[in-house]
């Protein structure tokens, strides 16, 4: 499992992967963040498909995914997630949160995507915690990952020194629960 998993800090548009996932509002018209850089870096193609996609289906509810082309990113498609904005976890934030990555990767399973980044989704802006995150992160690609041939390899793209320590922590604590459950 762990050569399907890779944990690295760094920026998600620069990538080489087939995939990036985009942490994106609801209205896929592009924020602050991780969305901003994305929206950045791929240029007006991906907002003008975006505006497109908004028009024709109203944009992204929370925990679902969609997909366009990358624009100017190295990628071959983008999927957007729209993750929960944390209300102080009594609100189907977890659930949604797991939602958020599953359908991202059931998008890129869909396609045979073999490579496919992520951001740690939520832990922005919208203020879910970032331990936390980074625990269902791990819990929901490991599982998917276990019961799909595709993607063939998730990247959990780090941006900031303390969610790549959180990664890299809740990353071993799992091996070595899988370690111990396995002898």
């Amino acid at each position: 499992m762990q050569s399907r998993l890779r944990i690295i800090q760094g920026d998600i548009t620069r990538q080489p992967v087939d995939a990036i996932v985009n942490a994106a509002n609801s209205s896929l018209l592009g924020g602050g963040g991780v969305d901003g850089a994305i929206h950045r870096a791929a240029g007006p193609a991906l907002l003008a498909e975006c505006r497109e996609l908004a028009a024709s289906q109203g944009g992204c509810p929370t925990g679902e995914a969609v997909i366009t082309g990358p624009g100017n990113l190295p990628a071959r498609a983008v999927i957007h997630t729209v993750g929960p904005v944390w209300q102080g976890g009594g609100h189907g934030e977890a659930q949604l949160l797991t939602s958020a990555y599953n359908n991202s990767l059931q998008l890129a399973a869909d396609r045979r995507f073999a490579t496919v980044a992520f951001p740690a989704i939520s832990t922005g802006i919208y203020g879910f915690p970032k331990a936390a995150a980074a625990a269902i992160a791990l819990r929901t690609v490991r599982e998917f990952l276990q019961q799909h041939d595709y993607p063939q390899q998730v990247w959990l793209v780090c941006f900031d020194d303390e969610s790549y320590r959180l990664y890299q922590q809740y990353s071993e604590q799992s091996d070595n629960a899988s370690g111990a459950a396995g002898e």
